[in-house]
């Protein structure tokens, strides 16, 4: 039986093998399906939508998308309070049993904590991996819903949408002659764990019984059970949705209240940029913003049982600057407005490069200290390359410089320096000082890895995504596509294979025919196989989803 035949939308009568769904099928299906959402949700008609969702959450497409996202991602081996994880083929197939409404009853979260930049702990629950995939079922049909009705300037937790968005809609507000100079910044307390349940439950629209369970399960901590009033389950796929839906709304009231016609948008210059619980609100005076604007918001944020935190909550003008994303936003005395990384966000960057050398420079080699660092740098340059970076990139290579050396020489307290700058530094591309280690690959042959420099990184400025975009709207396909393809034309530069193959298989994994982005996990597939004698000719080569080249091994093809 080929992939082909294998079901692929209504629930199948027997047991499906995972590896042999057609996962083009799938994704064709679901996806028609949340298009007839948003097209039912434009027009109106409710009872369609309810319809069309209630078909979404029961067919045979939704659960296997829920299972294999829950058993994709970062937290995939991560166990609930049952310790079960989905890591095989035949745990998978057996889960398509498991994800049904009638019966179900959702577990306790497994309570763990993470630290804050402010030295805090952010509690985190981890559900079991059945009620991962519940909510992510549920998700496929309400987050339609959710993005069709969102604020136009909310950026977080939102498909094809980032930081980076909000950041650039933040410059554009604030850097014109007249712009509104002066800026609330608002931070929600505690934003998942205090939304009130009753706001939710009469608000989501979803399958009311389902979202209850997971509202009132609870989390085990040191083997005792702590039951919850209200909040969403932190942790869980569908939470980021439901917290959206909970702020959604602040900016039409903004508009309505401050903004009804152009004359009184630019009069009173009240605009909103959200990203999830954090958010800007522009204003033309500190009187506007604190007697007006933020007695609004109070009010709009009590409603669903939150408030602003006192703490992080102020009212700056852009002359003076303020932190927002990890970056500062300030004009300047030329009248320029740029964004920069944040002192804060620098020192902590810096604060981790001390912990790995740390926790690694006194056991690890030089090769191995050269990759985790230079995850680190990368992953770091990357987030702020859209800003005005260069000199910070500079500044943080000096630094870094700085404690390498230091690193190397308490390493070797007994010899000098000049034997220290031989065995650590080399030269490379005209760089005298260039930290180099050794790694070896499984044969055992020897090569060099050098560490990477964010003033490397090339400054790129960021195309703001059009506010009105919906990815589950098909008229706007072609251009989240065209971004996808500019975003990744530029992070593939200089990855001569990658790059070959992305471009030849115009950014679709051939199996199936979904894009490949850099969120998504891809490998590269030899066609015919190397066991029997496959080469590395680009002809021979396929980047595929790491699930879609696991099937491909499976069943048996090259």
């Amino acid at each position: 039986m080929s992939v082909a035949s294998r079901p692929s939308g209504a629930t199948p009568r027997g047991a499906t093998d995972w590896h042999s769904i057609n996962w083009k099928k799938v994704y064709r299906n679901v996806r028609r399906l949340q298009a007839r959402i948003v097209k039912a949700l434009r027009e109106g008609r409710w009872n369609k939508v309810k319809a069309l969702v209630y078909l979404l959450t029961h067919s045979f497409g939704g659960r296997a998308l829920a299972i294999l996202r829950v058993t994709t991602n970062r937290g995939a081996s991560t166990p609930g309070v049952d310790g079960v994880t989905w890591n095989t083929p035949e745990a998978k197939t057996a889960a398509f049993g498991t994800l049904r409404s009638r019966g179900y009853t959702a577990r306790p979260l497994r309570r763990v904590y993470i630290p804050k930049s402010n030295g805090r702990k952010r509690p985190l629950g981890i559900p079991t991996m059945i009620d991962r995939a519940q909510q992510g079922l549920y998700l496929l049909g309400l987050d339609p819903i959710v993005e069709t009705q969102a604020d136009y300037n909310s950026y977080g937790f939102r498909l094809h949408r980032s930081c980076a968005d909000a950041l650039v809609q933040c410059h554009r507000l604030l850097c014109k002659r007249h712009s509104p100079a002066w800026v609330l910044e608002g931070d929600i307390k505690a934003c998942f764990d205090r939304i009130s349940r009753s706001w939710l439950l009469e608000h989501i629209p979803m399958n009311q019984a389902i979202l209850e369970q997971w509202l009132a399960a609870g989390y085990l901590e040191k083997r005792v059970f702590h039951a919850t009033t209200d909040g969403t389950p932190q942790g869980g796929i569908i939470s980021p949705a439901l917290a959206n839906r909970t702020l959604d709304g602040l900016e039409t009231l903004l508009k309505q209240r401050f903004g009804a016609t152009r004359s009184a948008r630019e009069r009173n210059g009240v605009h909103l940029v959200r990203y999830a619980d954090d958010f800007i609100i522009t204003g033309t005076s500190r009187a506007l913003l604190r007697g007006e604007v933020q007695p609004l918001v109070a009010h709009f944020l009590a409603e669903r049982g939150l408030e602003l935190s006192h703490e992080k909550t102020s009212i700056t003008h852009i002359a003076d600057g303020f932190d927002f994303l990890g970056q500062n936003v300030r004009r300047y005395a030329n009248g320029k407005v740029l964004l920069k990384p944040s002192r804060k966000n620098v020192r902590a960057f810096l604060g981790k490069i001390h912990e790995t050398l740390q926790k690694y420079g006194g056991s690890a080699s030089a090769g191995d200290l050269v990759i985790r660092l230079n995850q680190q740098i990368q992953g770091w340059a990357l987030y702020h390359r859209h800003a005005s970076s260069k000199r910070t990139y500079s500044q943080v290579d000096d630094a870094i410089f700085q404690r390498l050396w230091r690193w190397a020489r308490r390493r070797h307290r007994h010899k000098r320096a000049s034997w220290v700058q031989k065995k650590y530094f080399r030269i490379h591309q005209g760089r005298r000082w260039v930290f180099t280690g050794t790694r070896y690959t499984k044969k055992g042959e020897a090569y060099s890895v050098r560490l990477l420099k964010a003033s490397d990184v090339r400054i790129r400025r960021h195309p703001l995504i059009r506010s009105e975009a919906n990815p589950y709207e098909p008229a706007w396909e072609s251009y989240y596509e065209a971004r996808l393809h500019e975003k990744l034309s530029a992070t593939l530069a200089g990855k001569g294979r990658a790059r070959l193959l992305w471009e030849e298989q115009q950014g679709r994994c051939p199996l199936c025919g979904q894009l490949l982005t850099e969120e998504s996990e891809w490998q590269v597939h030899h066609i015919h196989w190397r066991v029997y004698g496959g080469g590395e000719a680009l002809t021979n080569l396929q980047l595929l989803h790491k699930n879609c080249h696991r099937q491909l091994h499976s069943i048996g093809w090259w």
